[in-house]
């Protein structure tokens, strides 16, 4: 296990600025997603901490030393990449072995590491089989068990999952979670996928246009989100963003209203927003409850209705022509056309300027 301290971290190529200044602090054992849409700098910043990026200024520590100029098999990291990148013509053994035998450790020693990865990861009985005999979810594991092989202090996946199937991906978040929790290690994992973000972390970093937005664990980010990026970005289906009028503020709360929502009075964490000004209410399609349309807060038309079973996802067109999503947590039947109201608790909405 190691702390990981980015210090003031810069990376620029020529006059590009890619990432642009990031502090952060990755404690012992923790497990820490870096999160954002694609070109946001996720994957270049993980490759700043394993040196296959060099970077521009600031400072790299891993537990306690500078590391800007040590050599990436130098830093005690190992990293899984998006790709396998396993021999084909080598069996699973020899694939997790790999590294060792560049380090020339004994034969004893190279068996018992990887015996031990081996069984961790639950393939014992695959390691004399090559990698075409194996399944996409299989092939990552054998990547990731040469991982495991080198004991690192710290282990960077830059998105392991991207190229398996959705119930594959499934698989193999549990597979990495447990992992986690059997090793103890610090581990560091890119991905844009908020559900795997949200799923595995202890801490989540969220990037945008190569600076950090918010740091936390994923529930303070989904109920406390600092700005309108990361609330819009964390939860699925994502924050619903009505456009309201604020008539009056005072005391952390404003009353806000538009042509689709009648005047309430909501919580004002953020700042900017102003009486008299415009505003964007933020709430989570899952908070929207159906009610009567004569007397309900929210009103609209239905849009679309997706019947997945065990929610129902609507598509709602409020009467201002802005569209919402409502997370119904049964299955309805409801026509395209029809008149549909919604209430939600306003403590529950966060307040976003324009």
């Amino acid at each position: 296990m190691a702390h990981v301290s980015l210090k003031n971290v810069r990376k620029s190529f020529g006059a590009t600025d890619v990432i642009k200044g990031v502090d952060l602090e990755i404690e012992d054992g923790e497990f820490t997603v870096f999160v954002g849409p694609s070109g946001c700098g996720k994957s270049t910043l993980l490759r700043m901490i394993s040196g296959l990026e060099d970077i521009s200024s600031g400072t790299l520590e891993i537990d306690g030393k500078v590391v800007n100029d040590i050599q990436p098999a130098d830093r005690g990291i190992a990293m899984v990449f998006q790709s396998y990148a396993i021999f084909p013509h080598m069996t699973v053994r020899e694939n997790m072995g790999f590294g060792l035998t560049i380090a020339r450790a004994s034969k004893a020693e190279k068996e018992a590491k990887v015996q031990e990865a081996a069984r961790i990861l639950q393939m014992e009985h695959l390691l004399d089989r090559r990698p075409s005999q194996l399944s996409g979810g299989q092939r990552q594991r054998v990547a990731i068990g040469r991982a495991i092989v080198r004991k690192p202090k710290v282990f960077l996946f830059d998105e392991p999952l991207s190229n398996l199937d959705a119930a594959l991906r499934m698989d193999m978040r549990l597979e990495i979670g447990k992992l986690h929790q059997q090793l103890g290690a610090s581990m560091i994992y890119v991905t844009h996928d908020q559900v795997e973000a949200m799923t595995l972390a202890d801490k989540i970093v969220v990037l945008k246009d190569g600076e950090v937005q918010q740091v936390g664990s994923p529930m303070d980010l989904y109920h406390r989100p600092a700005n309108r990026f990361v609330a819009g970005f964390l939860g699925s289906p994502k924050m619903n963003f009505i456009p309201v009028e604020v008539m009056q503020t005072g005391e952390g709360q404003a009353q806000v209203r538009s042509a689709s929502l009648d005047p309430i009075t909501v919580p004002m964490a953020h700042a900017g927003v102003k009486a008299g000004g415009k505003a964007a209410l933020g709430l989570r399609p899952q908070y929207l409850k159906p009610a009567d349309p004569a007397r309900a807060m929210l009103h609209g038309k239905v849009a679309l209705t997706e019947r997945l079973g065990t929610e129902t996802v609507v598509d709602v067109t409020l009467r201002d022509g802005s569209q919402i999503i409502a997370a119904i947590a049964e299955d309805r039947v409801m026509r395209a056309g029809e008149e549909i109201g919604f209430d939600f608790d306003p403590a529950a909405t966060h307040l976003f300027a324009e």
